[in-house]
């Protein structure tokens, strides 16, 4: 039985911002990349019905982690389809930082869904693992099914899409920025024109969130400004993680040897397949 569970990253490889919903929820258009970096997610289930969180994940209450709600929001679903209900002890490997853009507390999430649904053997079907993970968060989904996509909505409608598989050079600044901040900004451009897959993946790939980001946060500029001068560069989600392309590993290195001492980051290849999803596939943990 497999205990250990990778739990990706992704890139936003471009993000426009389509409208809002009376709700208050933002309708995007944004295609979604993972690639072969993450946090780990470690499972061991047990006879009893307790889930414990192994390690406290620094700026994160209890509460609030994705990986005890995902793990608590599937128990009770199985318990009301009348399945056995167990429980897990869970540690978790942090890489991603908080407030990034990687998506990490959403893969978490995630792989902590697929996970348990394998070792608890509940047998729930991917799309009902992807419409309880949306109860927790609108890009959960994207993570489940494992596929690159475009996502429209609020980032639950999928179309997979099979976007070229760069390297990327992906630079962390030092700073933590909250999703709801940018999505409350007042001036975030909100009404981008809506357009066909064909127009979106032919037009330059572009981040909505960029100019209100760099504005407000100017070690994201810094991290930006020097990435440009060598390689297309753009935010990810709503930040604060930036990243430059490349079109081979050697060249992604080769600048990353020369960055500077203050910029924090790793070199990684963009995948239209899961990591989680691939090592389900092949069977290996």
């Amino acid at each position: 039985m497999i205990r250990q569970w990778p739990a990706p990253a992704k890139l936003n490889l471009f993000l426009y911002i389509t409208g809002r919903r009376i709700d208050g929820y933002h309708l995007l258009q944004t295609l979604i990349q993972f690639i072969d970096y993450g946090d780990s997610i470690t499972i061991i289930p047990t006879n009893n019905s307790q889930i414990r969180l192994l390690n406290q994940i620094p700026g994160v209450v209890e509460e609030n982690n994705l990986v005890l709600r995902a793990a608590h929001l599937l128990q009770s679903y199985c318990f009301k389809a009348g399945k056995d209900v167990l429980g897990a002890d869970i540690s978790i490997k942090k890489r991603l930082p908080i407030g990034s853009g990687l998506g990490g507390g959403s893969s978490d999430a995630a792989t902590t869904l697929i996970a348990l649904n394998a070792q608890w053997e509940c047998q729930l079907n991917i799309d009902t693992l992807a419409q309880l993970g949306l109860t927790l968060g609108a890009d959960i989904p994207v993570f489940i099914y494992g596929q690159a996509a475009i996502a429209e909505g609020i980032g639950e409608a999928l179309t997979p899409t099979l976007p070229a598989e760069k390297w990327y050079l992906v630079t962390i600044p030092q700073v933590q920025i909250a999703t709801s901040i940018i999505f409350n900004h007042p001036n975030l451009q909100r009404n981008t024109p809506k357009r066909s897959i064909t127009q979106l993946l032919a037009a330059p790939f572009y981040n909505a969130c960029e100019p209100i980001i760099i504005k407000n946060f100017p070690v994201v500029e810094q991290h930006l400004l020097w990435l440009l001068k060598y390689a297309p560069s753009r935010l990810t989600g709503t930040g604060a993680c930036v990243f430059a392309e490349f079109d081979t590993e050697l060249a992604a290195r080769r600048i990353f040897s020369i960055a500077p001492k203050w910029m924090h980051g790793f070199v990684t290849r963009g995948l239209n397949l899961s990591p989680l999803h691939h090592m389900l596939l092949s069977g290996r943990p």
